[in-house]
């Protein structure tokens, strides 16, 4: 008689049923998504960085007309040479309908002085000459009684502006404008985003 080894039997577990998925569940998830999206960009965009567009020509040809820059606002803090968005000014120069956002070149911060001598287009800050080779092409004089300063202190927490294109440009320069306060600051350029032909860092 063969012996054999019996296999001992198992038995199937029953497989577990899906719960039927409720009506609607697919589009909830989505709407949770959707919305958590939406939060995280709002957060993104006011808290941390942004999108803004120059308007003008004042920092020609640094940056120009339409141009969309990428502008970072955590934890800036201004320095010179940085270029920087402001967001509407508290004053309402003649030609302006409202208070408007302006981009221009930190020139000096709280504390330094600046002096413009125009007969050399030279800026001076702490008394030592810029050298700005950023600059459209030389600086003179402009018209007007209330462009007519060249010295300025720069009172701490503010910053003094100045345009790219130094002769068409509403700055810091002009008395009813003068060193902006740090809380009008909205952050500091750092990409071009558009016109493809201008992509790459500022």
């Amino acid at each position: 008689m063969d012996e054999y080894n019996e296999l001992p039997q198992t038995e199937e577990e029953p497989e577990e049923q899906e719960e039927p998925r409720r009506p609607g569940a697919d589009l909830y998830e989505w709407l949770q998504l959707f919305l958590g999206c939406v939060v995280a960009a709002v957060v993104l965009f006011n808290c941390v960085a942004r999108l803004t567009r120059v308007d003008g020509s004042s920092m020609d040809h640094t940056l120009q007309h339409g141009e969309v820059m990428l502008i970072w606002s955590l934890g800036y803090t201004p320095a010179q040479g940085d270029i920087v968005v402001l967001n509407k000014t508290p004053v309402i120069l003649p030609g302006w309908a409202e208070p408007r956002a302006i981009v221009k070149r930190v020139i000096a911060v709280g504390g330094q002085t600046v002096d413009i001598d125009y007969a050399s287009g030279t800026v001076y800050v702490d008394g030592q000459p810029l050298d700005e080779p950023y600059i459209l092409e030389e600086m003179y004089l402009p018209y007007g009684p209330t462009m007519q300063g060249t010295h300025w202190e720069v009172p701490q927490g503010s910053i003094f502006v100045m345009g790219d294109n130094r002769n068409n440009s509403t700055d810091s320069r002009d008395l009813q404008l003068g060193p902006i306060d740090n809380d009008y600051i909205l952050g500091k350029a750092v990409f071009a985003l558009w016109p493809m032909e201008r992509f790459g860092a500022v």
